[in-house]
């Protein structure tokens, strides 16, 4: 097996089982939707959500945003190139953390943060999961690996 080969076989390395593809449902579609909503509704979900978080060039942010949503969670739901995927959408919900739900924390107390954060929460622990275990038997990553070892 060849150095790139062994490489990318490390990357694509999943589980052999199908535990992966709820999550990897649940991961992909949420994504897929929210980058897509950002540009069907940009003064609400994306331009105008981000200028009123406070970045600067609201409109580069979220379009840069919903474009890495749109086709990491695409890749997600498809089951290919699975880790890497999740790395810009961890680093997303990162980012959702520090500058909408650090604040409400910081202002509102621990209850009104709890609410607020339970799918940013629940979505960061997916994509670890995903991060940590692959995309499970039923992914293009599994097919892919299984070749480069024969």
């Amino acid at each position: 097996m060849s150095a790139i080969n062994k490489y990318f076989s490390y990357i694509l390395e999943t589980a052999d089982n199908n535990r992966g593809l709820i999550i990897r449902l649940v991961v992909g579609l949420v994504f897929l939707t929210e980058g897509i909503q950002k540009f069907l509704f940009p003064d609400l979900l994306g331009t105008g959500r981000f200028m009123k978080i406070g970045f600067s060039d609201p409109a580069f942010w979220a379009c840069f945003t919903g474009t890495f949503e749109i086709v990491c969670g695409s890749l997600v739901l498809l089951g290919f190139l699975t880790r890497i995927a999740s790395v810009p959408l961890l680093i997303i919900m990162i980012t959702a953390f520090i500058t909408t739900k650090w604040p409400i924390l910081m202002k509102q107390g621990i209850w009104p943060f709890a609410h607020e954060y339970r799918t940013d929460f629940a979505m960061t622990l997916l994509l670890i999961y995903l991060f940590i275990y692959g995309a499970g038997k039923a992914s293009i990553d599994s097919i892919i690996n299984r070749s480069l070892k024969t």
